[in-house]
């Protein structure tokens, strides 16, 4: 759910479709826990903020107002279920949204972030974060006292996050294009003096003098006879800068790029209307070029990719919205979602775009199933998948169709970037996926691809290291770091550090190998890739711990470690290293198969090695069948990390159920 407040207050379901409240007293409700910011709200407060004169069933109230708004807001979740959205705790009511689920709270985000960002990216996100508003915060409730501070609160922010735009336009040497708004500005806000500065700096800069001082002594009038004062130190300052034409006031001093930048995109915004497809389209090829540059540019590339989705989802025209969703063909080697929640909306308003898309467009179709397929990554859990699990498969194998029928290269490597996504099927499929790679290097190369050139070159990479071929693996490393270099795509080395550490540990002492793993991660903090980050450099450690056999240092991990999505498969492991059996096979009794992607054989592995020091039969059979098809393999397939040869893993267990006359058949 996503829930407005910089206006009207309203809610949008997964889809962006609205979200029926029944009247202005369920919204009142939403719209003060909203404003809690996931805080608890006590009952008595509730009824405090919405009556005067409270109604003797007024606590009976609320609790209807609750129920109400949890069925729409959770309209699927089963009778006699714990609420996950609205929840109750103690005597009150909490709101736990996400934190980017609020705009209100994504605002506040959005301006603290760009006081951080070189000036291009600051201006890009204030554009953005301003264009959220759509009246006055909590507009329906502006006479609540409850909401007084905070929409005061919010009313600043957007001063300043307009003030801020325009010191990143003028820090982009876009001087005219910051005076209109600023003029606008001002009239609206004649005592905010830094808009005056920010107004006759903007003027000055398009060479303007005399209209910039003519501002500045405005604002020394307006202040004297209003209010009695004389300008602050700034202002004064500013207007003895602009006497002078100080250096640092000169716009041909900014960088002659970024001014190219500004420049084109003032003449896009006048030549194309406020709400024209054409801008969605536009930005999402934007945030498809912004996501491999790395760090804060792959993070707002995601979050503004989904706003534009939805955005075109909104006005109603699915070959729009097909054309949004299909843009961004970001190539994906890592098999686990950065963000979950925003991947299966993106998935269901793909799904839904394709119910409504007209059969003839292949091309978007072609798209949209590639999307599906790309960012249901990692979705096949269990070791019997569902029919609904297996439709990313299928959307897969039917967008390389299309693919081949157009003959288009783009399309094509698209495509084969979903059909590897979902090649986890089971484990040992190492050589399919070789072949994968294979066929989108030589699209890429010939085609001039490069970034997909890059996907293929690491895809081997990883397929190479299933095989224990690390000598093919290196020049695929090589490769793929020569073709980063040439088209400035700062990410892939994150994964090329990653190899070359595992390539490490496998000869080096264990002090060598783990300094490798450090600087990996250290490549990897702050590259915008929660998915791959979380819980990857202890595995990693785990990995050495347990190649060398050496339980005591697996027992000496902190127990506050972070493991990320990785603790179900790992916890065993640590209680047996740190001789705790019967919590071992607690924790392996209900234990569920690791999700089929590039960790599967490894995190099987480890549990194979818990099973096996805790005789847990039922354990060992399911970690042989799931391993044995890999028996030729290592648990390399990651590219990342490896925990030894799969045979090893498979010997061990069929040591151990021998014991049982427990063998598992052949068959």
């Amino acid at each position: 759910m996503r829930f407005q407040v910089l206006g009207a207050v309203t809610v949008r379901d997964d889809r962006g479709e609205p979200v029926a409240l029944r009247g202005p007293r369920y919204r009142e409700v939403l719209a003060r826990l909203i404003l809690a910011h996931r805080r608890v709200v006590p009952v008595g407060l509730l009824v405090e903020d919405l009556w005067d004169d409270p109604p003797a069933d007024a606590i009976g109230a609320i609790r209807t107002f609750v129920a109400g708004l949890r069925r729409a807001l959770e309209p699927d979740r089963p009778p006699r279920t714990p609420a996950r959205l609205l929840v109750t705790e103690g005597l009150g009511y909490a709101l736990r949204a996400e934190p980017d689920a609020v705009d209100a709270w994504r605002f506040d985000d959005a301006v603290r972030a760009a006081a951080t960002l070189p000036a291009a990216q600051a201006f890009s996100l204030l554009t953005e974060a301003l264009s959220w508003w759509h009246g006055p915060a909590y507009a329906d409730f502006g006479d609540q006292r409850w909401a007084q501070a905070e929409r005061s609160r919010l009313s600043e922010q957007r001063l300043l996050a307009v003030e801020r735009r325009a010191e990143a336009q003028l820090a982009l040497g876009a001087a005219a294009a910051a005076v209109p708004d600023l003029d606008a500005h001002v009239a609206q806000h004649p005592w905010r003096e830094d808009a005056w500065g920010l107004l006759a700096t903007a003027l000055y800069g398009s060479g303007r003098q005399a209209d910039a001082l003519a501002v500045l002594a405005r604002a020394r009038r307006m202040l004297a006879q209003d209010l009695g004062i004389d300008p602050g130190p700034r202002l004064r300052r500013l207007e003895h800068d602009l006497l002078r034409q100080a250096e640092h006031l000169d716009p041909g001093a900014a960088d002659p790029a970024a001014q190219v930048w500004e420049q084109a995109r003032a003449a896009y915004d006048s030549a194309v209307p406020p709400r024209a497809g054409t801008r969605l389209e536009s930005t999402a090829g934007l945030m498809r070029d912004l996501a491999v540059t790395g760090g804060g540019g792959l993070e707002a590339a995601r979050r503004h990719r989904i706003s534009a989705v939805v955005a075109a989802a909104e006005l109603g025209d699915p070959e729009l919205t097909a054309r949004v969703i299909g843009i961004y063909d970001v190539p994906a080697i890592w098999t686990r979602s950065d963000d979950p929640a925003q991947d299966h909306r993106l998935v269901a308003i793909a799904e839904k775009t394709l119910r409504q898309l007209p059969d003839h467009d292949d091309a978007d179709r072609a798209r949209l199933l590639a999307t599906i397929a790309v960012e249901s990554r990692g979705e096949l859990p269990t070791e019997k998948p569902t029919e609904a699990a297996l439709r990313p498969l299928r959307a897969a194998r039917q967008a390389e169709e299309i693919a081949r029928r157009l003959h288009d290269p783009s399309l094509l490597v698209f495509a084969l970037n979903a059909v590897f996504m979902q090649s986890f099927q089971r484990a040992g499929l190492a050589p399919r996926r070789e072949a994968i790679g294979v066929e989108i290097i030589a699209i890429a190369a010939t085609s001039k691809l490069a970034t997909y050139e890059v996907l293929g070159h690491l895809i081997r990479l990883q397929s190479r290291c299933a095989v224990a071929d690390y000598i093919g693996a290196d020049r695929h490393a090589d490769a793929a770091d020569a073709v980063a270099q040439r088209y400035q795509l700062p990410l892939v080395e994150v994964f090329t550090t990653w190899y070359r550490a595992l390539r490490i540990s496998a000869t080096a002492d264990l002090a060598t190998a783990e300094a490798g793993y450090e600087a990996a991660a250290a490549a990897l903090a702050g590259a915008g890739m929660p998915g791959l980050e979380r819980g990857l450099l202890p595995l990693a450690r785990l990995s050495l711990s347990l190649r060398r056999h050496e339980l005591e240092r697996i027992a000496a991990f902190d127990p506050d470690t972070d493991w990320g999505p990785y603790k179900p498969w790992v916890e065993p492991a640590l209680l047996v290293a740190r001789g705790k059996f019967d919590d071992a096979r607690t924790a392996l009794r209900d234990i569920v198969s690791p999700p089929r992607d590039l960790m599967f054989e490894a995190l099987w592995a480890v549990v194979a090695h818990a099973g096996i020091a805790v005789d847990d039969v039922e354990v060992m059979r399911r970690a042989h069948t799931q391993l044995s098809p890999a028996v030729a393999e290592t648990t390399a397939q990651s590219g990342l990390l490896d925990v030894g040869p799969v045979r090893t893993y498979l010997d061990n267990l069929e040591s151990a159920l021998s014991t049982h006359g427990a063998l598992p058949s052949n068959d």
